[in-house]
């Protein structure tokens, strides 16, 4: 068995999959030279250090349940949203059994379900939709999840160009193939990475317990498909373009969760004034910047200085998937955009599944 995973492991760790020709895990294990500067084994990205963003992870779970608790619950109060919790129908061990099997009924089961309960099919109907309305997460509770994504991306966004801007490469992006792979990870990049990835390790994990939304799976999709591409720049010493393309993704997030903050609180001249801003920075940044400064360097500048190697190529077909991503994403927002126009107002294309509050009141008297 140990001979079985000793050699998955040494297929998996090949050295010509990660590594530039000439160069083997051992190189990091001793000092190198570069400019006459001698660079240490601490001084590398260390494969052992993506262990710490694991246990981060939730302790940025931690920090999130304080922020949405004594920041931005009284913050969204004080802006009028109402703090209340909707309330459970009347007890019935039949109907909450069914309940928990399946959340919606068919016809067959609601006239089964009537029989066995006493109750005509119109009470058993009234009580499904107050018992699915009673877990479904408040104005509030949408506001307070949204606050505190503002406030990390807000924050991050910040300190990624406080940490870039004395670096070499965030002025002339050919530092980021100079030398390579032997580029020290200073320590506040260091941070910068695993703050990244705890971050999107919590969204991981905390996604299956927040508001549930239309596009749950890709969102849980994009999630990990960002951990396993910062796991893979870091791995293959690529943390310098990591950098970079870190600090342009996080340049619009932030102006996307404010405008949803306005629009919880019902604020809808400032939620689309914001969102008009947010579509310039996200197509200037996303369609822009990423294609003609960090695909381009990948692309063209790379070969001028490195040989190429498998890792390369798997590296530019992330990025390359990553541009199609953002076109994709680009044409919803036009379509949002569009649908403004017609209307009159911004509506998130990633809208919540679950019905606003004034729906809430309509479906309650209903049932009165």
């Amino acid at each position: 068995m140990t001979s079985v995973i000793s050699s998955i492991s040494g297929w998996f760790w090949n050295e010509d999959l990660w590594l530039p020709p000439r160069v083997t895990w051992d190189s990091f294990k001793h000092p190198q030279t570069v400019n006459t500067t001698t660079l240490y084994p601490e001084q590398f990205a260390q494969f052992t250090d993506l262990w710490y963003p694991v246990p981060m992870a939730f302790i940025v779970i931690g920090l999130r349940w304080m922020v949405e608790r004594w920041i931005f619950k009284p913050v969204g109060i004080r802006m009028g949203l109402k703090d209340h919790k909707r309330p459970f129908p009347v007890q019935n061990t039949i109907l909450e059994k069914t309940f928990r099997r399946s959340k919606t009924l068919s016809l067959e089961d609601l006239k089964k379900i009537s029989n066995d309960s006493g109750l005509s099919s119109l009470q058993v109907e009234r009580w499904f939709r107050q018992r699915r309305q009673a877990e479904l997460p408040t104005t509030l509770q949408k506001f307070c999840e949204t606050g505190w994504r503002w406030m990390f991306y807000t924050s991050i966004l910040v300190y990624g160009f406080i940490c870039l801007w004395d670096k070499s490469w965030f002025w002339n992006i050919r530092h980021c193939w100079y030398h390579y792979p032997f580029h020290q990870v200073e320590q506040d990049v260091w941070w910068y990475y695993m703050l990244e990835l705890s971050f999107y390790w919590s969204l991981s994990i905390s996604q299956f317990f927040d508001v549930k939304r239309k596009d749950f799976w890709e969102m849980f999709i994009h999630h990990n498909a960002t951990i396993a591409l910062l796991m893979f720049s870091w791995t293959t010493h690529f943390t310098r373009m990591g950098t970079l393309i870190l600090i342009v993704h996080d340049c619009a997030d932030h102006l996307l969760e404010l405008a949803k903050m306005f629009r919880y609180a019902s604020f809808q001249k400032t939620c689309d004034a914001i969102f008009v801003v947010f579509s310039i920075v996200w197509v200037v940044t996303r369609c822009g910047v990423y294609p003609s400064w960090i695909l381009y360097s990948t692309l063209v500048d790379a070969k001028r200085f490195i040989e190429f190697f498998n890792a390369y190529y798997i590296l530019n077909g992330l990025l390359v998937s990553l541009q199609f991503l953002h076109i994709f994403w680009t044409y919803f927002l036009f379509k949002a955009i569009y649908k403004a126009l017609a209307k009159g107002s911004v509506d998130d294309q990633r809208s919540d599944s679950e019905p606003s509050d004034d729906e809430n009141e309509n479906e309650s008297k209903k049932d009165i």
